[in-house]
């Protein structure tokens, strides 16, 4: 064993806990800020109350599922269908997941006060907190996601003293499928009870009763905010640990495959580790200045991630002609992937931003009511497809052509496949600072809620709301950098699955006209189809539920309406977490059943067409619904600037309903997509032992 290959792993080690000890810091520079009024800390400590609770009641619905699945491959790992690895992975993975969006949600929940009391101060100084929070958000997945690699490779090679490479990756690929699991079930889960909750307010409070958003008089508006935590920041950060290892992972698995050995296996954890460095930099790049436009707190932003980016390339450029000379030139293939990932963002950013064309014009559609306004979000989805596929399209043939020059056939076939990889650990490499940029949208949101709760002066609501429109904006770009490296993760997964499969003697004939190729891809076509309607419906029954309570409120409590009584906001709060734990299992079910199924039924040419109908609709449904609902979102707020007859006008409403529709779409639906083509691949790949067993009807297929 060489030095290198002692020092590489350990410096991977070293570089996640920089990653966490810079968010400790983080965490306690944003909690040292004060909070604000006494009645902001009482309405904070509401919203802090009411994320916990729905977390504690989570994480118990989930322990359930992860004690069962333990028993079930601790059995499968002894009748030796898997290595004795498997199950304890499993639970690592799903852990660290969980763990990555506890932090995010607990930092957000002190940082809302914090930046509604920054915002009285001025723009700059709210932009500042709230970014801090989402940087603790960013670095946390980061670290932990790498810690995790990092300290299963030691464990696996120095402490079980295991040599062989390939089987190192093979036992650390199934602990995805915790991560993946407990991702999925955070993204359901707090997806239907924040947009419940938003969608019940919206439609009584604002639509019926022409109150204000976040009106204190508003029974559902700490639930709305509560939602924020839970769903935008506790299940996007379980939802980006789950794609950054998981891209990390399969490019690991890739390498061994290609032949590159130790150093191949190791270069998508050093850029990861290197992309760490870059973020930590970027991160004091971002400032802006008072009474800022939309397009100059989007180019704050952007200098924290650009810098980035271009740190991340050069360190990458040294790291691999050091260690992979002979392969240089998969370098390209890293570049390939930062540039993409940077370019749909960018196109995310035009069809969801209200500085741009699209979102004016979706607005101008509320001239002619809500019916138009959702004709044109949902045409507006559909068209910003097509870029994004384009970008993903040219990034797999640069990295495919450029890390398999020099080769021929499999040869060929296999580097290229490591370079794909590798593009997608390049997208990834500076999420540090891509998802703080996301993160801190939820934060900037409560902030507003806050403000308008506690009567704070306008001007106050005035910056908030622009740092809300800001992340609006970001989110929907965070979403689509999440959707863009979930494809790129997929594909890899898939070739891990075929490589695992013919391992284990299996015959693949993945010809469209082999029968059971053609019915996996149809199944898996419909299966992202299938899972967004079993979600949506989900918070759409759990909405009428609140919109039934905030009726019954407003008609029972007297003097509410007048501002002379309190609203009970616990029992909405309470609806929103027993409807959305109950909802999440059927959905969540759906993506770990249906690779077992379809495998026992069809076979590993099933699944393997199966994976591919699902990563081709997936991708293309997800980024659709996270652009139409991020349009729709803000249609609304550019109409409640002002524009278009402003809050309170038939415009306005038309508005509300379309951003009411886009809610489960940008929020529940389309970002749970990107984790179920993960999710399924996993699944598939864990199960493969047993799917070549006995799958394919008894050789039928």
């Amino acid at each position: 064993m060489s030095n290198f290959e002692k020092i590489a792993p350990v410096a991977v080690f070293l570089c996640a806990v920089l990653a966490l000890v810079f968010a400790c810091v983080k965490f306690y520079s944003v909690k040292r800020k004060p909070e604000g009024t006494d009645t902001m800390k009482a309405i904070g400590a509401k919203i802090r109350k009411g994320a916990m609770a729905y977390l504690k009641r989570q994480y118990k619905t989930v322990g359930i599922f992860f004690a069962v699945m333990f028993v079930i491959l601790i059995v499968l790992a002894f009748t030796g269908f898997l290595t004795p690895y498997v199950p304890f992975a499993f639970l690592s993975g799903g852990f660290f997941s969980g763990l990555s969006g506890f932090i995010g949600m607990k930092i957000a929940t002190y940082a809302n006060t914090r930046t509604a009391n920054g915002a009285r101060e001025g723009l700059n100084k709210g932009l500042k907190i709230a970014f801090s929070s989402g940087s603790v958000m960013g670095l946390t997945v980061v670290g932990l996601g790498l810690l995790d690699i990092s300290a299963w490779f030691m464990i696996l090679k120095f402490g079980f003293r295991i040599e062989d490479v390939t089987d190192i990756m093979s036992a650390m690929l199934t602990f995805g499928m915790g991560a993946s699991s407990m991702a999925l079930f955070a993204r359901v889960g707090g997806g239907i009870f924040t947009k419940a909750a938003d969608v019940g307010a919206d439609l009584v409070g604002k639509v019926e009763a022409g109150i204000p958003e976040d009106d204190p008089r508003n029974p559902a508006c700490i639930a709305d905010n509560v939602g924020d935590n839970v769903g935008d920041v506790a299940g996007m950060g379980a939802d980006l640990y789950e794609s950054y290892v998981g891209s990390i992972i399969s490019c690991g698995a890739l390498a061994t495959a290609a032949g590159l050995g130790f150093n191949g296996v190791l270069v998508p954890m050093l850029i990861a580790a290197i992309g760490i460095i870059s973020s930590i930099i970027g991160t004091f790049f971002v400032s802006t200045k008072e009474n800022a436009t939309q397009k100059s707190l989007l180019g704050s932003l952007r200098r924290g991630t650009y810098a980035s980016a271009v740190l991340s390339a050069i360190g990458s450029a040294i790291l691999i002609f050091t260690l992979l000379p002979e392969n240089s030139n998969v370098f390209w293939a890293v570049i390939s992937g930062l540039l993409a990932g940077v370019l749909i963002g960018f196109f995310t950013e035009y069809y969801t931003s209200d500085s741009y064309k699209p979102t004016k014009k979706l607005a101008a559609s509320s001239e002619t009511g809500s019916a138009t306004v959702i004709i044109d979000g949902i045409a507006l989805g559909m068209a910003s497809t097509a870029i994004p596929v384009i970008i993903i399209g040219i990034s797999v043939i640069i990295s495919y052509f450029t890390s398999g020059a020099g080769y021929a056939g499999e040869e060929l076939f296999t580097h290229g496949l490591y370079g794909v990889g590798l593009s997608a650990v390049g997208m990834l490499s500076t999420l540090g600072i891509t998802l703080a940029t996301d993160a801190y949208g939820p934060v900037a949101d409560n902030a507003g809620g806050i403000a308008e709760m506690s009567g704070l002066p306008e001007v106050v609501r005035e910056r908030t709301d622009a740092l809300d429109s800001l992340g609006n904006t970001t989110a929907a770009t965070g979403k689509g950098f999440a959707i863009g490296s979930a494809a790129l993760t997929a594909l890899a997964l898939i070739v891990s699955y075929t490589d695992k499969v013919t391992g284990l003697g299996a015959e693949l004939d993945l010809t469209i006209t082999n029968p059971a190729v053609l019915i996996g891809l149809f199944v898996g076509a419909m299966l992202p189809f299938l899972f967004s309607a079993m979600t949506m419906q989900a918070v759409g029954r759990a909405a009428q539920k609140i919109v039934v309570e905030v009726r019954r409120q407003f008609r029972e409590i007297k003097g509410l309406m007048q501002g002379k009584a309190e609203a009970d906001y616990e029992t909405c709060v309470d609806i929103c977490t027993k409807s959305s734990l109950k909802e999440m299992i059927l959905p969540a079910a759906l993506g770990i059943l249906a690779p077992i199924v379809v495998g026992l039924i069809l076979g590993a040419n099933g699944v393997v067409g199966m994976l591919a109908g699902a990563l081709v609709s997936g991708f293309v449904l997800a980024i659709m619904m996270a652009n139409s609902g991020g349009s729709w979102d803000n249609a609304k707020k550019y109409i409640e600037a002002g524009n278009y007859g402003g809050k309170g006008s038939e415009n306005h409403k038309a508005a509300v309903v379309g951003d009411t529709v886009g809610d489960p779409f940008k929020d529940t639906s389309g970002p749970s997509v990107n984790i179920l083509i993960k999710l399924l691949s996993m699944v598939s790949i864990v199960f493969a032992t047993i799917v070549v067993a006995y799958g394919g009807m008894g050789g039928l297929f």
